[in-house]
């Protein structure tokens, strides 16, 4: 085959540390915007971003030649930075880990609408019930005690 075709995407999903509530709703938007350049900024396509005030999800196209932990790193740390300078939340930081799903292009549009529809879901679900049930429904083995 003369040329390579793509349909990389991945479900990020990361979390304050320690899960603090430190995300407010009154620059919340920003922040999301934010990360959104960030992933562009790094090679990659930003088709959706929400969360929560104690997690963000992120659905990213990327290249080939991305390597995700990088590009997961890059985000956490440009965007840790944007806190403490732009919003002043010298305290903010995020999780050490997270999490990065493979989305099938079948499945794209289904993940968009859930990220959009975080403030709903976490009505009912804490960030712990979430999480787990992405795990298991991806099929990721794991010890919750080196979850949280």
């Amino acid at each position: 085959m003369p040329s390579t075709h793509l349909a990389l995407h991945y479900h990020i999903v990361f979390s304050t540390k320690g899960r603090a509530p430190s995300i407010a709703t009154d620059w919340r938007p920003r922040l999301h915007a934010y990360l959104g350049g960030v992933v562009r900024n790094v090679g990659g396509v930003p088709e959706a971003v929400g969360g929560v005030e104690d997690h963000v999800h992120l659905l990213v196209g990327l290249k080939a030649t991305a390597c995700l932990a990088d590009v997961v790193r890059d985000v956490k740390a440009v965007s840790s930075r944007w806190v403490h300078e732009e919003i002043h939340e010298h305290t903010f930081t995020w999780q050490e880990g997270y999490g990065a799903f493979t989305v099938s292009p079948s499945q794209r549009a289904t993940v968009v609408r859930y990220i959009a529809g975080q403030e709903v879901h976490h009505r009912k679900h804490s960030f712990q019930e979430e999480y787990l049930t992405l795990l298991k429904r991806c099929g990721v083995e794991y010890d919750e005690r080196f979850l949280w």
